[in-house]
């Protein structure tokens, strides 16, 4: 990791560069695979699988007696972990069910709204180096609640055909509706407009390689409906001398082992925290079974010293981070400051690992900064929210001569006319 002391307010931009993620460059690529899966349906999926996956597959449902075999696998330790962490996911995203109000902005004018579910939606959830059972949970629990119809899901199998039992398992106790052997490109794909197995849904949902990425880029252009723009994961820890290093340095890490091009960044007031990090990172790095891939997004992290908290968050809400963990003294007061970011972990004991897992927020969260204008994904990312106005007489008369004016001005006489029209009528009958 990077050490940086006192960086001036021009190193910031440079200070803050994630790892590069250049999708653009891999869209001709993808776009090759998407027009395949678009064209020859089922058999480009099994194709790709065969040489992406190495997975030689007759079908791509995964079938009921698959579904009992898998579960059957699964540790009952490990399904009562699931179990517990599903409970707090659903009453977490319970309380966020949208109540709408009806509205009288004028006396006989009544506005109001009502939530949807969207009718079909597609999970996609990463099989490769860790198969996130968990980010199943993330997703299907709050689509089952907004009343989504049909929760259709992706994994890539390994190279037997075979999809993670906990994935399975995650996926029956969520309530997903069905479940196909596609990974990558082509399982977007095939989500996007549809195969002979793979349902089209209206909204993609889910994380996925720099190709995943890009493919979920592409489709949304016109056709499919995506959850956020995403890159690789990222943490930042705020700090100041009251945090403990091991716990910061263990926090750091747990972001790192997620991928090579992941990102993990201190900021801090306490130049002696900042070298007690440095070492702790390095004895906790040499026991980790992922260290490989912790060592090379290490080298995309770093630890910053800032003269000030003021600074400290000036510089936080800059970067703003996907998980943000604040660990210093007076770190509710500090959290009211901020202003950007995915999800925020408050105190010595709230580890990024329990958003990722069982404290009931989503992970499923806005990266590379997109946290300034993205939410991460909750309830409302599987509703729409249909407006509804019921104007009466009264109403008409109220607002009526003010609607004429304003079309008028804008030359739409049409628009004028079609209030007119009512207000001779209401005239006529007063």
């Amino acid at each position: 990791m990077k050490q940086i002391k006192y960086p001036s307010r021009e190193q910031w931009t440079d200070i803050l560069k994630r790892p590069a993620l250049n999708t653009e460059s891999l869209f001709d690529t993808v776009r090759g695979i998407i027009n395949r899966v678009r064209a020859e349906g089922d058999a480009a999926v099994i194709e790709y699988e065969a040489t992406f996956d190495k997975a030689i597959l007759t079908s791509l449902a995964v079938t009921e007696a698959e579904l009992e075999e898998g579960v059957a696998l699964v540790s009952e330790e490990l399904k009562a972990a699931i179990s517990l962490a599903k409970k707090n996911i659903e009453t977490f995203h319970a309380s966020q069910r949208f109540v709408g109000h009806k509205v009288e902005t004028m006396e006989g004018v009544i506005c109001w709204q009502k939530a949807v579910g969207i009718e079909k939606v597609g999970l996609y959830i990463p099989g490769g180096t860790a198969p996130l059972f968990s980010t199943v949970l993330m997703l299907a629990v709050p689509a089952k609640i907004a009343g989504c119809k049909e929760i259709v899901l992706c994994t890539p199998p390994d190279k037997n055909g075979k999809i993670h039992p906990a994935i399975l398992f995650a996926a029956q106790m969520a309530g997903v509706s069905k479940i196909f052997k596609a990974g990558g490109v082509q399982a977007i794909a095939a989500m996007a407009y549809g195969t002979e197995s793979v349902p089209k849904v209206y909204k993609i949902f889910g994380p996925g390689n720099q190709y995943v990425t890009a493919a979920k880029q592409l489709v949304s252009l016109r056709d499919v409906a995506i959850d956020m723009p995403a890159g690789p994961s990222e943490v930042e820890v705020l700090a100041d001398d009251s945090a403990n290093p091991v716990f910061v340095a263990a926090d750091l890490l747990s972001q790192a082992e997620h991928g090579v091009d992941s990102q993990a960044v201190l900021i801090t007031t306490s130049e002696k925290l900042q070298g007690d990090v440095m070492k702790e990172v390095e004895r906790q790095l040499a026991e980790l079974p992922r260290r490989e891939i912790a060592e090379k997004s290490l080298a995309n992290s770093k630890l910053i010293l800032v003269k000030d908290m003021d600074e400290a968050l000036e510089l936080t809400n800059e970067y703003a981070p996907e998980h943000l963990i604040i660990e210093t003294e007076n770190y509710r007061e500090i959290a009211e400051r901020v202003i950007n970011a995915g999800s925020v972990f408050l105190g010595s004991f709230s580890p990024e690992s329990a958003g990722d897992y069982a404290s009931g927020t989503n992970h499923t969260l806005p990266t590379n900064g997109y946290a300034k204008a993205y939410s991460g994904v909750s309830l409302d990312s599987f509703i729409r929210k249909i407006t509804f106005q019921e104007i009466r007489p009264e109403g008409m008369k109220a607002i009526g001569p003010a609607i004429e004016i304003m079309a008028a001005n804008e030359q739409l006489d049409a628009h004028k006319n079609a209030v007119s029209v009512r207000l001779r009528d209401i005239n006529c009958k007063s």
